[in-house]
């Protein structure tokens, strides 16, 4: 597909990365000659130096012909004039981000009347994102399926575990009972998809999919289950930490914000009634030690800078809180995080990008079968992805145990007239069902992407372990 992107910023080159990768047409709009020069070295795309809203730049990128308008420079206004535009000239879908809080309350309108196609707000789903972790303390990372009844949980081994150095189909019967199923694995910079062989060692982060129930009743068994969170301490209080601190509030969570400016904190102080506003330097220890951070059930770390994020989480951790996030966009500031033990590290860029390359896969296989979610885990070496089969998915009403898939693919959920399955061999697929597909190194945009391609194939099963 044809697809423009307008801004090389973190976002653009996160999605121009992903995109060029998938074999998409790529082209970047900038007018700074250093970020074109940085996606012309390392990326297959073309680049085109000029402004977004310009008919002229957007005529030379081929915006006419093209699938998609991607608009993500650091101005909000900028991006809506030029899907404007786009559209206008003849591209086919527009997307904008908007980060602006009394833009985004209108949605709709901007829809409407630019012909915006989706509008992200990466700060807000960011926000939406840490929620979701507060809610579920016991795991590094989770995200959500068939609006939340399916959940997909990381969490890191422990040499004390019950389920370390034994093989997964050696567990009790308590965890085999549960409504869970472990569907991929981590260790060192091996993704694999594992089967009851796997033998899970310290260190490794495994990936669970399941009902809440059983997550929940599985971080009991491990001796990990973390009470509900009811103090949560922010450092930073940008947008970020704004719809956070709002949507902890309805949760009837107590929240602490500080945040160095002034002004911010007045504005927060107005628009947050039940949030404790605090103006000082969230890296000063010892005014983290005058506010009680230790007290905190909750630490997230929401400042501008990843590096003071990590620290000051790092701190959190050394003080005993229970569930610490911290911010980082740079992957490997993210991966030296991890590696001392701070599983929690949310990247809004790779929130926003997910959230596209959803929709582009979904365009592109406008046919087939319909994809409903889509997430990068384990680091972005799988993809866990949610589709709804129809009539053009092959195989339908053929026994799991009678297909053979392709390597490195495993079918995690099925949900059947509203029953969430946690698929057997004696399992079908069947018209109308949710599917959730976990996928390792494979750009799925179809069901039927999952299938070798002979059907007269050997028998392999539900998945691989390489």
């Amino acid at each position: 597909m044809k697809i423009i992107i307008v801004g090389n910023g973190k976002v653009g080159f996160t999605l121009a990365e992903h995109l060029s990768r998938e074999n998409h047409d790529v082209t970047i709009i900038d007018t700074s000659d250093e970020a074109l020069r940085r996606a012309d070295d390392t990326l297959d795309v073309m680049c085109v130096k000029g402004n977004g809203v310009s008919l002229a730049t957007l005529r030379d990128a081929g915006a006419a012909s093209s699938d998609f308008i991607i608009a993500v420079t650091n101005a909000d206004e900028v991006n809506m004039v030029c899907c404007l535009a786009a559209k206008r000239l003849g591209a086919k879908y527009a997307i904008a981000r908007v980060r602006n809080i009394e833009y985004t309350v209108e949605v709709s309108v901007l829809k409407q009347e630019l012909g915006i196609d989706m509008v992200i707000n990466p700060e807000n789903a960011t926000a939406v994102e840490i929620s979701r972790l507060l809610r579920f303390p016991s795991a590094a990372n989770l995200d959500t399926f068939c609006r939340g009844r399916v959940e997909l949980i990381g969490f890191r081994v422990q040499a004390d575990d019950f389920l370390c150095g034994q093989p997964i189909s050696e567990l009790s019967w308590k965890v085999k009972e549960l409504p869970i199923l472990f569907c991929a694995a981590e260790r060192g910079d091996d993704v694999v998809i594992p089967d009851g062989s796997f033998v899970p060692q310290a260190g490794d982060k495994l990936y669970l999919i399941g009902q809440p129930v059983g997550m929940s009743q599985f971080f009991k068994l491990l001796g990990r289950y973390v009470p509900k969170v009811r103090e949560v301490f922010l450092v930073g209080g940008g947008r970020i930490s704004h719809y956070l601190a709002a949507a902890l509030e309805k949760m009837n969570m107590h929240v602490k914000i500080v945040e160095r400016s002034e002004e911010r904190c007045r504005h927060l102080s107005e628009v947050l009634p039940k949030t404790m506003v605090i103006c000082g330097d969230g890296t000063d220890q010892e005014l983290l030690e005058s506010e009680n951070i230790a007290a905190a059930d909750a630490f997230v770390a929401l400042t501008d800078r990843d590096e003071d994020n990590l620290i000051i989480s790092l701190y959190a951790m050394q003080r005993g809180i229970p569930k610490v996030i911290a911010k980082s966009n740079r992957q490997n500031y993210a991966g030296i995080a991890r590696s001392v033990g701070l599983d929690s590290v949310i990247s809004p860029k790779l929130i926003t990008a997910n959230q596209i390359l959803q929709t582009v896969r979904g365009m592109e296989n406008s046919k087939g079968s319909v994809m409903t979610a889509l997430y990068k885990i384990a680091d972005g070496g799988a993809e866990a992805m949610e589709f709804v089969v129809n009539e053009t998915t092959r195989n339908l009403g053929r026994p799991l145990k009678e297909l053979r898939l392709k390597k490195g693919i495993l079918i995690g959920v099925l949900v059947h007239k509203g029953r969430i399955i946690i698929p057997e061999g004696s399992s079908v697929l069947s018209e109308g069902d949710t599917v959730i597909l976990v996928s390792r190194d494979q750009g799925i945009l179809d069901v039927n992407d999952i299938f070798e391609e002979s059907p007269l194939d050997n028998i392999a099963g539900l998945g691989a372990v390489q």
